[in-house]
């Protein structure tokens, strides 16, 4: 049993790790719940700063992130002390079976005493909360600031001869990646670029953002494009007019949640029927 001794040989001779590990498997799956849980606190928080609700709200849910970044962060320490125990007894083979619970709160307070507030920085799902919420907020406030007018009912008005330029250039690699057949002569208006895929050329549903560079994509879409390049032993590049990222990965790929939001926005506001 770990954290006891052996008494009676006092050798080694032959342990078997297969209980420890099947608990080990157990806290990944708690790891999963975790993650579900920041999940579900960013929809929350969301749904507040849409709805403008109170800020003490919204501070609750940023709270509850940083909460469950930290039992995220600390269940992450105990998993790699009890590894670390584990292949430490395996490779050293001492003759007397070590005190293995005090091995690991060692090596788990060593991983504890080097935390930081940057270690927020490496937790993806907590970086991609504050990102979106960032965005949120400022979509949210561009209506207030602009007197009650939709932002992107400004920029329609303003910049709508503008927005045929990104479809130019981009009919080869859609034939190549297996989306061809898209309305050459739709008109996009610039208010829209935004919402547009720029490889299906159409709104999107499903919105995904390149970590690397930024841009947007529907998430079907660029997945077949990756993959479809992938095939053929190629690179997928960047489908957005003018980016230089030639190199676009599956893993850089995450869920623009922000983005989903102010296309449904939009698309409520324009259905509404007029008063």
């Amino acid at each position: 049993m770990p954290g006891r001794s052996s008494s009676s040989s006092g050798s080694t001779g032959f342990i078997s790790f297969s209980g420890i590990e099947s608990a080990l498997s157990s806290l990944k799956n708690f790891q999963s719940c975790i993650s579900s849980g920041m999940e579900t606190a960013s929809s929350v928080a969301f749904d507040l700063v849409e709805t403008q609700t109170e800020v003490s709200s919204e501070y609750s849910m940023d709270k509850a992130m940083v909460e469950l970044a930290m039992m995220d962060r600390e269940l992450s320490h105990y998993v790699k002390a009890v590894q670390s125990a584990i292949s430490h007894v395996k490779e050293e083979r001492p003759e007397k079976i070590p005190d293995l619970k005090l091995l690991v709160e060692k090596k788990f307070l060593a991983l504890q005493n080097k935390n930081c507030d940057a270690d927020f920085q490496n937790n993806a799902k907590f970086v991609q909360f504050k990102q979106q919420l960032k965005e949120l907020k400022k979509q949210s406030a561009k209506p207030k600031e602009d007197g009650g007018h939709n932002e992107v009912d400004k920029i329609k008005d303003k910049d709508a001869s503008r927005a045929g330029n990104e479809r130019d250039g981009l009919q080869a690699d859609r034939e190549a990646d297996g989306t061809e057949g898209v309305d050459e002569d739709m008109i996009v208006t610039q208010s829209q670029t935004n919402f547009i895929c720029p490889i299906t050329q159409v709104e999107m549903k499903k919105p995904v953002k390149n970590k690397v560079c930024g841009h947007t994509y529907e998430e079907e879409a660029i997945v077949r494009m990756i993959e479809s390049k992938h095939r053929r032993k190629k690179k997928a590049c960047c489908p957005k007019i003018g980016c230089s990222h030639t190199d676009v990965r599956m893993s850089d790929l995450i869920q623009d949640e922000a983005l989903r939001r102010a296309i449904e926005s939009h698309n409520k506001k324009k259905n509404r029927p007029s008063e």
